[in-house]
């Protein structure tokens, strides 16, 4: 397999949904407890996440003054890729289609030190669609970019990268619907790990997959704990 092995690991609803206010009820407590101590226990070489949850998770709405970076030139049929020397072996994989993320460091810093979190140095997957100063931003940060579409992420060539250039083996899918439909319309999801908790959410809420296809999975590991349903699925092939 010429791509990292993909582990969607999620909270949701009873009705499946995985953002939303529910999340921060006390009824979803245990729930985001046992979400992240499965997190910390996986082996993985990093997550993934779209824009919309890093902003929410990490950076907080900060963005840089691009005017003060200088930009980047690239070829337009030849956009390079920009790797650091000292790549730690885990990652916070960010899709940021346009680069509109802003970042204080070049690793997540987690105000509780959670090791599932806590030193993940941040790579940022892009399309040709982003200003060239946000490059030079991030080279001055030394954070590692990669390419992998014209308008839109490619998901089968942002793995690849991910794989052959930054070396992943595994990586967990902690992203939104939009992200986690992304790929699963690419068909690159190989387990789905899910914590439900006993609440059902808004009915705005998105959904585990916006814009989904049909595609199989089969139930491998259940166990309720603290009242919560916590299931394994592996793709169905």
């Amino acid at each position: 397999m010429n791509r990292p092995y993909i582990i969607c690991h999620m909270v949701t609803s009873l009705d499946g949904k995985v953002t939303g206010e529910f999340l921060s009820k006390p009824e979803c407590a245990d729930a985001c407890e046992i979400y992240y101590d499965i997190n910390r226990k996986l082996k993985s070489d990093g997550f993934i996440c779209g824009r919309i949850t890093m902003e929410g998770s990490f950076t907080e709405g900060y963005y840089p003054d691009l005017s003060e970076y200088e930009p980047v030139h690239h070829d337009l049929d030849l956009k390079m890729d920009f790797i650091t020397d000292d790549l730690t072996g885990f990652y916070a994989v960010a899709f940021d289609p346009k680069g509109r993320l802003g970042w204080k460091s070049n690793k997540i810093i987690d105000p509780d030190g959670d090791p599932g979190y806590d030193g993940a140095q941040i790579i940022e997957v892009l399309t040709e669609q982003v200003d060239e100063r946000y490059l030079g931003y991030l080279e001055s940060m030394e954070i590692p970019y990669i390419f992998a579409g014209e308008n839109e992420i490619d998901v089968d060539f942002a793995l690849f990268k991910l794989k052959n250039i930054i070396g992943c083996e595994t990586l967990l899918l902690e992203g939104g619907s939009i992200i986690n439909g992304s790929f699963q319309r690419a068909d690159v999801i190989d387990e789905i790990s899910l914590v439900t908790a006993p609440i059902v959410a808004d009915k705005n809420d998105k959904p585990l997959f916006t814009d989904s296809t049909v595609s199989n999975f089969e139930l491998v590991k259940s166990e309720i704990i603290n009242g919560n349903l916590v299931l394994n699925y592996s793709r169905k092939r």
